[in-house]
């Protein structure tokens, strides 16, 4: 991985060889040094007490804060810190992360530690760290459950770096363009990065007006996906394929929408989990000094309060009675359906109506609008028609009709399509699915030995009620037995409008459940809506196709 900025390079740090890292690890610090010193006796001569980072160096700083907290390999956290021990010795003021930890949401804590991982976990950092150069903060949280990470890691290293139809830079550019739709800044600010390391035209980056043409064309597709996917038609489809000079292929047009797809799934992800800004990003870090009570004023006014504060969550605290009975109910319920389900079994015909009460209802599942939700910069340049947004089904009398699974499923019909037109994704997208819908650690909250499959089902039949699609074999009345209000009101907002995701929303439901498990929720609602989006993207391709 090569990168530059000025004459500082960053590949050698990615190399799983203590030596060629060390080797790097010199190069880097003396670069550094030679140019804080530089700076440090210009600031002598005029006169300036404590000079700043420029001319550059302040990014370079941040990487270095970044990579002495986030690297996976102790050495370069080691001597990363110690380059930046130097440059202050120099008199130049250094880098200090903002915020504590990963999320907004999970106390530090209680977030798994770089260089306290176990043996599966250290791989799976070296592995991330190898391919993107970064520890990310989405795959501090991910980690929770390893299993899924690798899967997550596998599949997104195979649509951004391995062979493909579309050609690297295009599928960054698609990548900020998905996360745009939700204003997810921290996604489109990776990915900024990433579009410029291998070689994307700046240009590009001032708006969508300014990429190619063919990727104009693909903002219609990203908007409907994004927000209202059952709107998409053949028709559709047949204007990205037939659009002579600028036209799409079948495999680029899958390679696009499978992006499009992870990359809304990943915003709702970021969101519902409340990550941080990124240490070395815009709001990861500062080079104000610390006041005597180790915040200042400004970071207040940013959002930015006190360990204690920030996490006073109901999640890991001590157990209220309330909340444990919330989980004994919970339980309880779960039991009586089960007995239900043995005693009898409810017609097609009330099944069906079952299903049309939870769709009608889902509707009138909102948030108080006036919550305030993460602050984020304006990342509307790279997507048309801001105003387009989630929009409910039935609502000023439009009807959609159901979209029923036994007609066309992921495993049926979108799989194969998948895998021919671009082999091996079908078969990783397959995994990932399955492992989200099946991980299980037969825990909730304090109980042991619990079969949580019904619970899991009901969510993810949920989501995909949410969006119209139906499972003629599933009982929706099951829906309102298990998922109470918070609960609907927090998946509806992480899948639909994940932007206004709030701290409150995420502490509100499950209250005495642990932060793994809520993640574990998150984790079925990236990957519940992705198959959505996906089922009626890929059905249209298919009718085009036939």
């Amino acid at each position: 991985m090569e990168e530059r900025e000025g004459e500082v390079r960053w590949d050698g740090l990615c190399s799983r060889d203590a030596a060629a890292r060390d080797a790097a690890l010199d190069t880097i610090g003396q670069a550094v040094l030679r140019r804080a010193e530089s700076i440090a006796s210009g600031a002598a001569a005029e006169g300036l007490a404590v000079p700043a980072a420029r001319d550059g160096l302040g990014e370079v700083l941040a990487r270095l804060l970044m990579l002495s907290k986030r690297c996976p390999f102790p050495d370069v956290r080691e001597q990363s810190e110690a380059i930046l021990s130097g440059v202050q010795e120099l008199g130049i003021r250094i880098p200090r992360p903002l915020g504590h930890g990963p999320s907004r949401f999970i106390p530090e804590k209680e977030t798994i530690q770089v260089g306290k991982e176990d043996a599966t976990m250290h791989t799976l950092f070296a592995e991330s760290f190898a391919t993107l150069g970064r520890l990310d903060n989405v795959t501090l949280v991910m980690v929770f459950h390893p299993q899924y990470l690798e899967s997550f890691l596998k599949t997104q290293h195979y649509l951004l770096q391995m062979d493909g139809p579309l050609p690297l830079h295009y599928r960054h550019y698609i990548g900020i363009m998905a996360a745009a739709r939700h204003q997810c800044s921290y996604l489109v600010n990776l990915h900024v990065n990433d579009f410029l390391h291998v070689g994307g035209d700046p240009k590009w980056l001032n708006g969508l007006e300014n990429a190619p043409q063919k990727l104009q064309n693909l903002g219609e597709l990203n908007k409907m996906l994004a927000h209202r996917p059952w709107l998409i038609t053949k028709e559709h489809i047949e204007q990205l394929l037939k659009t002579e000079e600028n036209s799409w292929s079948l495999a680029e047009l899958i390679h696009a929408v499978v992006l499009l797809t992870h990359y809304h799934s990943l915003a709702s992800f970021t969101f519902g989990c409340g990550i941080s800004p990124e240490i070395d990003c815009e709001g990861g870090h500062t080079f104000r000094p610390p006041s005597v009570s180790n915040y200042c004023i400004c970071d207040i006014t940013n959002g930015y309060h006190g360990v204690d504060e920030i996490h006073a969550s109901p999640a890991g605290s001590i157990p209220s009675t309330e909340s444990v009975c919330e989980v004994e109910a919970l339980m309880e319920k779960m039991k009586q359906l089960q007995e239900c389900r043995d005693e009898e079994e409810a017609s097609q015909e009330e099944m069906a109506t079952r299903f049309e009460r939870e769709k009608r209802e889902s509707m009138f599942v909102c948030s108080s609008e006036d919550e305030e939700s993460a602050a984020t910069r304006d990342v509307s340049r790279h997507f048309e028609d801001t105003s387009y947004g989630y929009k409910d089904f039935s609502r000023h009398g439009m009807h959609v009709p159901t979209f029923r699974v036994q007609d066309y499923s992921w495993e049926d019909h979108g799989y194969s399509l998948v895998n021919r037109l671009y082999p091996d994704v079908g078969q990783l997208l397959d995994e990932k699915f399955h492992i989200a819908y099946n991980l299980t650690y037969n825990t909730m909250a304090m109980h042991k030995d619990v079969d949580t499959s019904m619970l899991r089902r009901a969510i993810w039949n949920y989501i995909h009620c949410m969006f119209g699609i139906r499972y003629d074999d599933y009982d929706y009345g099951e829906i309102n037995q298990l998922l109470d209000r918070s609960f609907k009101v927090y998946i509806k907002t992480v899948v639909c409008t994940p932007e206004k995701t709030t701290k409150r929303m995420y502490d509100s439901f499950w209250r005495q459940f642990e932060h793994s498990e809520k993640v574990h929720v998150n984790l079925l609602l990236v990957e519940a809506r992705m198959q959505a989006e996906l089922l009626y993207a890929l059905r249209a391709i298919t009718r085009y196709m036939t």
